[in-house]
C-alpha cells in the first residue's frame, strides 16, 4: 500500500522545511520503505533545489525518485506550526506529502502519483478534510480516495 499508519505523523514540531523533510524521511525508513535515509534526503533536497514543492494553500509535496526507496510511498505530515517553504503563493506550509519511488521505476509512477494527488489538492473540501482529520485512519481513508 502506498500509504499506511506508519507513514503518517501528526503534530510535527519543526523549525523549517529541512527538518520536516528529515523527520518524514526518517519515518519512511522506520516503516521499511527507505533503505538509506541520508541518500533519500539528499535526493529530495536535490529535487527541491530545481524549484520549490510548496504548491500553495499551506501544502508542500517534496518528492524524489531515489535508489534508496524500496517501494513507492506517500508520507503525510501535519505540522504544529507552519514553516517557510518558498511556496508559489508565499504562504507557509502546514501539510506535507513526501513522495518517494524507486529510481529504477520505468513507468513514471512518481508522475502519476504526483498528478493524481495534485489534482485532488485543488479541491478545497479535500484539503479541509485533511486538516480536520483526527487520526491516522481518517487520513488513510481521505488519501486513499485519490487512488481508487
Amino acid at each position: 500500500m502506498i500509504i499506511n499508519e506508519n507513514l503518517i505523523e501528526f503534530n510535527i514540531n519543526a523549525k523549517n522545511k529541512n527538518e520536516v523533510i528529515k523527520l518524514l524521511s526518517e519515518l519512511s525508513a522506520k516503516a521499511g520503505k527507505v533503505l538509506d535515509v541520508n541518500t533519500f534526503i539528499k535526493d529530495v533536497h536535490a529535487r527541491e533545489k530545481s524549484y520549490s514543492t510548496g504548491i500553495g494553500d499551506g501544502i508542500a509535496i517534496p518528492h524524489a525518485k531515489s535508489s534508496a526507496v524500496k517501494e513507492a510511498m506517500i508520507v503525510f505530515g501535519k505540522l504544529q506550526s507552519s514553516v517557510e517553504w518558498e511556496s508559489i503563493d508565499k504562504e507557509n506550509v502546514d501539510l506535507v506529502f513526501l513522495l518517494g519511488v524507486p529510481s529504477e521505476n520505468k513507468d513514471n509512477l512518481h508522475l502519476k502519483i504526483l498528478s493524481d494527488l495534485s489534482r485532488k489538492l485543488m479541491d478545497k473540501e479535500f484539503i479541509k478534510s485533511l486538516r480536520k482529520a483526527k487520526n491516522k485512519t481518517e487520513v488513510i481513508s481521505i488519501i486513499s480516495s485519490v487512488f481508487d
